[in-house]
């Protein structure tokens, strides 16, 4: 599979496909270890810091990638952690922009 990195999230419209259980497996394979799928319709994935700044810090790098992306992860703010949950609304499941925008993620410096 190609390096989710290096690729750009494309607005969908409502209506698009979702992705199929063998695709979402197949893009799953692309990310870290730690990302869970949930009922094939979402992946989450929860991060851990010493403290709420760290955290704090953290989810404002989240929301800058997400800006210049155009695709928006919901948030889970607390002391010391950070959850992250990625679907694509407008079709209410997985696309391509999700796995995307985790790969992406996983390379902020924390």
């Amino acid at each position: 599979m190609e390096n989710l990195t290096a690729k750009k999230c494309i607005p969908c419209s409502i209506g698009a496909p979702t992705l199929e259980p063998d695709e979402i497996k197949e893009y799953h394979k692309s990310l870290q270890d730690d990302w869970k799928v949930i009922d094939n319709k979402k992946i989450e994935k929860t991060y851990k810091f010493k403290n709420f700044k760290e955290a704090l810090d953290f989810t404002n790098k989240v929301g800058n990638l997400a800006e210049e992306e155009g695709h928006h992860p919901d948030i889970y703010l607390s002391w010391g952690k950070v959850v992250l949950q990625l679907w694509t609304h407008k079709i209410g499941g997985l696309h391509q922009n999700d796995f995307i925008l985790a790969a992406k993620i996983d390379e902020i410096e924390r």
